[in-house]
């Protein structure tokens, strides 16, 4: 497009993961702590770096939000929404992979990426 004359890719991701939660704590800290601020935005190919990870298919960007929404104030705003509550959730209930197990697509989510 004229405004991104570039290879971009549109990416949602978590500004600030959640912190750590015990079982001593109270419901009411546990929800203030379990709070993502998630991010949603352009990036140029260049900058992206490939990882091993892989998330599942329902948390793609593409279906979290669409290029019309990015192109207004109101919309990012309401991708940003749309991405804190489907990660809130999935932080707070991961889904279990074929074992039963929380799924470790979503769990290295929790944790900074250390390259």
């Amino acid at each position: 497009s004229k405004s991104r004359p570039f290879g971009h890719a549109l990416v949602a991701g978590v500004d600030r993961a959640p912190l750590k939660v015990t079982r001593r704590m109270s419901k009411k800290k546990i929800t203030k702590r379990s709070k993502v601020k998630p991010f949603v935005k352009y990036a140029n190919f260049n900058h992206i770096m490939p990882t091993r990870y892989q998330v599942p298919a329902e948390l793609s960007p593409g279906s979290m939000c669409t290029d019309q929404q990015m192109d207004t104030a109101d919309g990012r705003v309401e991708a940003k929404k749309l991405v804190k509550s489907l990660l809130q959730e999935k932080f707070v209930a991961p889904p279990p992979d074929k074992s039963g197990r929380p799924s470790k697509d979503v769990l290295y989510l929790r944790k900074k990426l250390r390259f």
